[in-house]
């Protein structure tokens, strides 16, 4: 079904918002209900079909682009396209991600390095590209999409983890670097999403095919994880005219206190 009959008004109407990372999963959400709101969306991916299909979904407020993000050029690409298509940029959704799996012993330097080029280098020079436009607006937004991982985070999952910490000082660095510019920072630092990928990694570790229904209170309070168009309405309150004066804030989209949590201690 087309979707390109979007509301009158609308949280987003007529701002230009490029999304990475968007034909699946979590991105994929946010550029279907960003565009609800009245938003024009730029989709990022790695594979042309995936954001064809996504763009023909959307309709006439969509448009796509593809890079590999840990190529150097492509994050100014991602930008200068945008920009190309839809005459301006008014928000970034770095969201794009690499999960690696590892610990310290099993981390290697091309894993390490091609996660920090994905999940860090990218959105720094996404921003960087996007700066100047900004400026000639007179302001602009940027979310950078974050983990709970990145206070600490499994210890299968390093290099994410480590990644995921240096952009919450990224996102407040530049904040605080910006914000007289009118140019806001903010980050959505995300729990466990059932995402198409999440689910299909989960069986590949050994879960069972109703995985997402077993899980326990201590870990999903709820009785359940976030899905994608949850952690995509977040997003849009970033990205309104709502949030006009929060910047270098980091929300966690989380169902229990991250930092400070203290779980009753049982023994079975």
């Amino acid at each position: 079904m087309n979707q390109s009959a979007c509301p009158s008004g609308g949280r987003l109407k007529d701002k230009v918002i490029l999304v990475t990372g968007s034909t699946t999963g979590i991105g994929e959400a946010m550029v279907r209900l960003f565009a609800r709101e009245g938003a024009r969306v730029m989709i990022h991916g790695r594979r042309k079909d995936e954001a064809l299909r996504l763009a023909a979904v959307i309709g006439e407020n969509a448009s796509f682009t593809i890079g590999a993000l840990e190529d150097p050029e492509t994050p100014a690409n991602l930008v200068r396209e945008t920009v190309a298509q839809f005459g301006r940029i008014d928000g970034l959704v770095n969201n794009a991600a690499v999960i690696t799996h590892g610990n310290i012993e099993e981390t290697d330097r091309e894993a390490f390095d091609r996660t920090i080029a994905i999940n860090l280098r990218a959105p720094l020079f996404l921003i960087q590209a996007a700066l100047p436009y900004f400026r000639k607006q007179r302001g602009g937004r940027v979310l950078n999409i974050g983990s709970i991982n990145g206070y600490c985070g499994e210890r299968i999952l390093l290099a994410y983890s480590i990644a995921k910490g240096g952009l919450m000082t990224l996102t407040r660095n530049l904040a605080d670097a910006h914000g007289a510019e009118g140019i806001q920072v903010n980050q959505l630092n995300v729990g466990w999403t059932l995402t198409p990928n999440e689910f299909a990694l989960k069986l590949k570790d050994g879960f069972p095919p109703d995985w997402p229904t077993k899980l326990p209170k201590s870990v999903v309070p709820s009785g359940r994880i976030h899905s994608p168009e949850e952690v995509a309405m977040a997003a849009i309150y970033f990205l309104s005219d709502e949030a006009a004066l929060i910047n270098g804030s980091i929300l966690d989209v989380e169902q229990f206190p991250v930092i400070g949590r203290n779980p009753t201690k049982e023994v079975s």
